[in-house]
């Protein structure tokens, strides 16, 4: 029998899985990178603040992890197969790293509307660190889409 808390658990659950969906998947995919030379060592960054709150570069991804994560849940709703799988991952990699790039900044004021904007990646011209957004939103996105699958009936959208 559904309870008056069933309708809210999916929306809990959702923030759960992106929380730890970034502080797993995605600061994992970032330090690997790093590792590799194509991203500075910024995982699990808890000195840098963001503006305008102050907040834990770490802690301010893993928030807004949470709030996308309640999106794509909504979004896997009665998707099976390879095709959860895929989406979770594709819009991770694709939607969230394009709002990241465009809409983010645009929304803080950092682009300006007298010229053309440089799109930049972690303050980089874009280059290889082009793949860094993907690659860690990607791993973001599937990551969620694992913590989805392993909740309890009512705490997820099926």
């Amino acid at each position: 029998m559904a309870g008056p808390s069933v309708g809210f658990m999916p929306i809990v659950g959702a923030f759960v899985a992106g929380v730890i969906g970034v502080l797993i998947f995605h600061q994992i995919a970032l330090w690997i990178l790093s590792l590799i030379g194509v991203a500075p060592p910024v995982a699990y960054n808890f000195s840098t603040p963001t503006a305008p709150l102050g907040v834990p570069v770490v802690l301010s991804a893993a928030f807004w992890g949470g709030v996308w994560a309640i999106l794509l849940s909504w979004l896997l709703r009665g998707r099976q197969g390879a095709g959860f799988w895929w989406f979770a991952t594709i819009f991770g990699a694709v939607v969230v790293t394009l709002v990241a790039w465009f809409v983010v900044p645009w929304i803080k004021g950092a682009l300006g509307v007298t010229g053309p904007a440089t799109v930049t990646v972690l303050g980089r011209p874009l280059t290889i660190a082009i793949i860094i957004g993907p690659v860690v939103n990607g791993a973001w996105g599937f990551g969620t889409a694992l913590v989805l699958r392993m909740l309890p009936a009512g705490w997820a959208w099926r």
